[in-house]
């Protein structure tokens, strides 16, 4: 391609990355997308991470697991009699990679739909120049090099694993999220380091399927960005499915056999102990994504923490170069990351949108379903903010109870003399549907009487979100 220029290029086809481009071009921008990313079956892709290895393969895999629990373990209870259930890992992953295929393929759909050119290869900023700014693109795979000019530029690189030294990710005997999604046979022993989403997540997944999970963290408390509510709520459910989970451990020498690898560790009392696993997960969090960028070649440099620094409204401190997502400040969540690149595609248009980050939700996927937004008790503790709380549990829910899932509950904070909404969280089945009522809420600056107000269906699980801010005022009517 000859140095052609474009309104906007996109570096990144993460969810963030994806939707600024399709906002852009649905604002009628001329627009094009960099991405390299090449799946197991050697085809380059969009999606990113989240499509390809991140949110969207792990819940198929959830979905799958949970269902193979359901059949071993919950059938009965309806009077469903069943023997001899067995799991096929082979035809598991196929379904996860079906799913990751369609999506994906659905992007490239969107791209062709809105006009967008997909530039196949890794993107590098060279220069500022007369039109903007000059991305050369090379080729991954088949290909020349080429070179664009972009008025506007949205970097959404996303992010990628932190590995930890001493423990070197083959994704075979030790793996990141992407090699445990994609492990042959179910491990009869697996350790997990890190108590964060994703270790939960995929932790969970593997010990439905059979798996005697251990799972080792540094940090001295238990999601400690939860409330300390559900928590304890969590810590409690999770090690009733057999998830051994400790806390305040430091990890030392991490050594691997043929087909086996033993970790070193002290635990929170000082004694120290041996963990003998057929394979590890490493689950610490994640970095930002810039590696070859040339961010330096235009005059940009990342802070500290590897994140590129930027405003309220994502612009970087060069005209008409942005970055979303997990490149800069604020939780790495795929929902963020879309909700920035729309933002940015509408200042490029001279728009004035704006995103209230207290308003973001978080959802860890496990069972039960852990989300919430705003503020968490100890955080109004800490600033010294009066409030009241409302709480109302799924086992007075029939919805849940026909479900057989009646675990957890909903705890609504509200200023104690306003009454606004201050902080949502939820623990049970499908929390991360029933956030979005709560978000709705928060976005509008809705009082808890807002909530208990509204007419809910009945039977259903959003009852329990009406009874938690009823009882704000103690004024619930099952409880």
């Amino acid at each position: 391609m000859a140095n052609k220029e474009f309104d906007v290029v996109v570096i990144g086809a993460g969810p963030g990355g994806y939707v600024a481009a399709i906002r852009a071009a649905q604002l009628g921008f001329s627009v094009a997308c960099v991405e390299k990313w090449v799946n197991p079956a050697d085809k380059m892709v969009l999606g990113g991470t989240c499509l390809n290895v991140g949110c969207i393969p792990s819940k198929a895999l959830l979905a799958s697991s949970e269902e193979f629990e359901k059949v071993g373990h919950h059938l009965a209870d309806h009077g469903i009699s069943t023997s001899d259930v067995k799991i096929d890992i082979a035809q598991m992953l196929k379904r996860k990679q079906g799913i990751v295929d369609k999506m994906t393929g659905g992007i490239e759909f969107l791209f062709k739909k809105n006009k967008i050119t997909w530039l196949k290869g890794h993107g590098e900023l060279k220069a500022k120049n007369d039109g903007g700014y000059q991305i050369d693109v090379s080729p991954v795979k088949d290909g020349e090099k080429a070179s664009v000019t972009a008025r506007n530029v949205i970097i959404a690189t996303g992010s990628k694993a932190r590995h930890l030294p001493g423990m070197p990710v083959d994704n075979k005997l030790i793996s990141d999220n992407e090699g445990a999604l994609s492990f042959d046979t179910v491990p009869k022993k697996l350790g997990v380091i890190g108590a964060g989403v994703i270790g939960l997540e995929l932790g969970s997944v593997w010990r439905r399927l059979g798996a005697e999970v251990t799972v080792l963290e540094a940090m001295p408390e238990f999601l400690a960005a939860a409330d300390a509510g559900v928590a304890k709520e969590a810590a409690k459910q999770f090690k009733k499915q057999g998830l051994d989970i400790n806390v305040g451990v430091k990890v030392g020498e991490v050594k691997t056999g043929k087909d086996n690898v033993t970790i070193n560790y002290t635990d929170k009392d000082g004694k120290e102990h041996t963990l003998d696993v057929d394979r590890l997960i490493v689950s610490v969090g994640r970095v930002p994504n810039t590696d070859g960028l040339g961010l330096g070649n235009i005059g940009l440099a990342t802070d500290e923490r590897g994140f590129i620094p930027v405003d309220d409204h994502c612009r970087t401190k060069l005209p008409n170069v942005f970055a979303i997502g997990d490149v800069v400040r604020g939780p790495m969540l795929a929902h963020k990351a879309e909700d920035e690149g729309v933002l940015v595609a509408e200042v490029i248009a001279g728009q004035k949108p704006h995103i209230d980050y207290n308003c973001i939700p978080w959802v860890i996927y496990t069972s039960p379903e852990i989300a919430w937004v705003g503020k968490t008790e100890q955080q109004l503790k800490a600033e010294g903010r009066e409030f009241k709380p409302g709480q109302f549990p799924f086992a007075a829910n029939g919805r849940a109870l026909g479900m057989g899932s009646s675990d957890g509950f909903v705890k609504v904070l509200a200023d104690a003399k306003t009454d606004e909404i201050l902080g949502v969280h939820v623990i049970g089945l499908n929390a991360s549907d029933l956030i979005a009522e709560a978000v709705v809420a928060m976005e509008f600056k809705a009082a808890s009487e807002d909530i208990g107000r509204i007419c809910h269906p009945h039977p259903s699980l959003s009852e329990v979100m009406r009874e938690a801010a009823l009882d704000v005022e103690k004024r619930a009517l099952n409880k």
